[in-house]
């Protein structure tokens, strides 16, 4: 991403939110997210961070490369979300692997959904940019959750 970076500056400008999303352990999202954050943040943009941890099963070496581009993500994003896949096999420990991996990325895509939904959508509470900006702006790391109701 470094020998990339003008590439990426013409990209993003004029850019209000970025969403920078990716599975942390491997190579090129534990090291392309944080310079993509890096720019976007340069540039003005609000940095929104949606990224995954790995599964155990992937091994010690990639949770340790997930950790240190985690770290280096919180200390640029404004938010950050982290979503443990471990979580998932938790909840269905039956699940295959490939299965479970497609999951997610659904979780990712419904949390970077959910986000611009607050603002191009109307509902009970209208939000506009500077409504989520006020709260994500040196947001630190946070949660997401989701639920539903039939009442």
């Amino acid at each position: 991403a470094k020998e990339s970076e003008s590439e990426i500056k013409k990209k993003l400008s004029g850019s209000d939110m970025i969403f920078i999303t990716c599975g942390m352990g491997g190579g090129t999202g534990t090291g392309a997210a944080p310079v993509i954050s890096s720019i976007a943040k340069k540039l003005g943009a609000l940095t929104i961070g949606v990224v995954t941890m790995p599964f155990t099963i992937e091994g010690a070496k990639r949770i340790e490369n997930a950790v240190y581009g985690l770290e280096r993500m919180e200390s640029i994003t404004d938010t950050l979300i982290v979503i443990p896949n471990d979580k998932l096999l938790e909840l269905a420990p039956d699940l295959p692997l490939h299965t479970a991996f497609k999951i997610a990325d659904e979780i990712l895509t419904n949390a970077v959904k959910g986000v611009t939904e607050l603002v191009t959508t109307s509902g009970l509470v209208n939000l506009d940019f500077a409504d989520i900006k006020a709260v994500m702006v040196e947001g630190g790391v946070s949660l997401i959750g989701m639920g539903e109701s039939d009442t």
